[in-house]
């Protein structure tokens, strides 16, 4: 059976529907003949595409990537990956770094790469947490308002006349453990 160029594509969200489409540009010319896509989180537990796409791949084929953070969360995570694909004989193609993991300069470079992508992202996350505690100590960030609390009137206010849980779910938007939550603090005795 002759080897087979797969790529992989993922962007975070619905709204990042050019990347994905950058994404797939690039990997049909570098002449993959099926791509697995998906928009899910970095930080998602499950990415179903690329499970399916790692159990699709075989021996000799060489699955393709755009960017090394499209494929992995973690350094952790890339070395699974990439040990799982060793170990079924797959090489990795990491289009922007032009790396290909079929040579041994490739597998060194991957290596390193996700070492420093790795550093970085701890960087970013540090300051990220250094800006947040500064800008609350100066009480410029309070965090996301509570938007079910901000509606508490309103939710003992419509059960008052009579609605159900449900009905107040759908008029004001927020969940229904939220209403009880908010009966339940107000001692409503109707709450449950």
């Amino acid at each position: 059976m002759p080897s087979a160029t797969i790529g992989y594509a993922r962007t975070s969200t619905v709204d990042q529907l050019a990347g994905l489409d950058a994404q797939l540009r690039d990997l049909e010319a570098a002449g993959c003949e099926r791509v697995f896509k998906e928009q899910v989180s970095s930080v998602a537990t499950r990415r179903p595409e690329l499970e399916r796409a790692l159990e699709f791949i075989r021996e000799g084929d060489t699955l393709v990537v755009t960017r090394l953070d499209r494929l992995a969360r973690s350094m952790a995570h890339l070395v699974d990956l990439t040990g799982h694909l060793s170990r079924k004989g797959v090489a990795l193609r990491v289009l922007n770094l032009n790396l290909d993991t079929a040579t041994p300069t490739g597998k060194l470079m991957l290596n390193l790469m996700g070492s420093i992508a790795e550093f970085e992202r701890e960087l970013m996350l540090e300051r990220q947490k250094e800006g947040i505690a500064k800008a609350k100590a100066e009480g410029k960030y309070k965090g996301r308002a509570p938007t079910a609390r901000r509606k508490a009137s309103e939710v003992r206010r419509l059960k008052a006349e009579g609605h159900t849980a449900d009905a107040i779910v759908a008029k004001l938007g927020i969940s229904r453990s939220s209403v009880f939550r908010i009966l339940r603090s107000s001692s409503d005795p109707t709450a449950n």
